[in-house]
């Protein structure tokens, strides 16, 4: 979905001076550093907060090119979500969506911040909006893949670690990860499988 700039304006005149500057206008995509820059501008002509040092250059590009559906990669359309993160009401975009952003391009993988709109719901503040980290259709595995390792395996490494520290000896020793995983080790093996059939099928070997 198209970013939205009457709510992205609403939503950077209401952060604190702090939440504003904690942004780093890198992460956002065209539209919402235009708003973001017309944010600042106002705060400076009212003396409110003084201007971030990386802002000056980049917002006279935008300020004389308004910015454009060009902008977004060819791909998105048939792009994929491999990580997301809401949006919530007075709050800067979570810290980890740069993360998860220069992981995949450390990794060579073209991915894009993409903006979008959450249906309304019953909740007394709702988050309206979702960001999502979006890659090409084809590098859906390779990505998410790539977050695994670099983000959340660590996370599940630590959360392991702490379970096994609560066991006894006796179920310390039948909780081998061959067995307490023997799903995800099934999976590793028909996973390879598959791909040296494939290999072979296009006697590739």
């Amino acid at each position: 979905m198209p970013v939205d700039p009457k709510y992205l304006r609403e939503h950077y005149a209401s952060l604190s001076d702090e939440a504003l500057q904690a942004i780093n206008r890198a992460d956002l995509v065209a539209a919402a550093q235009q708003c973001y820059d017309d944010e600042v501008r106002r705060r400076k002509d009212t003396r409110r907060i003084a201007e971030p040092q990386d802002v000056p250059d980049e917002t006279e590009e935008f300020e004389s090119e308004p910015a454009q559906d060009g902008d977004k990669p060819a791909w998105l359309e048939d792009g994929a979500e491999v990580f997301s993160r809401v949006d919530h009401p007075g709050a800067p975009p979570a810290a980890d969506l740069a993360d998860a952003r220069d992981i995949l391009e450390a990794a060579g993988i073209p991915c894009y911040l993409d903006l979008s709109e959450i249906p309304a719901d019953d909740s007394p503040r709702p988050a309206t909006h979702l960001w999502r980290v979006m890659v090409p259709g084809n590098l859906n595995l390779r990505a998410a893949s790539v977050l695994d390792r670099d983000i959340f395996n660590q996370q599940y490494e630590d959360e392991w670690k702490g379970l096994l520290e609560t066991l006894s000896d006796e179920e310390l020793r039948g909780m081998k990860p061959a067995v307490a995983f023997c799903g995800l080790f099934d999976r590793v093996e028909r996973v390879n499988r598959a791909y040296d059939e494939e290999l072979a099928r296009r006697k590739l070997k």
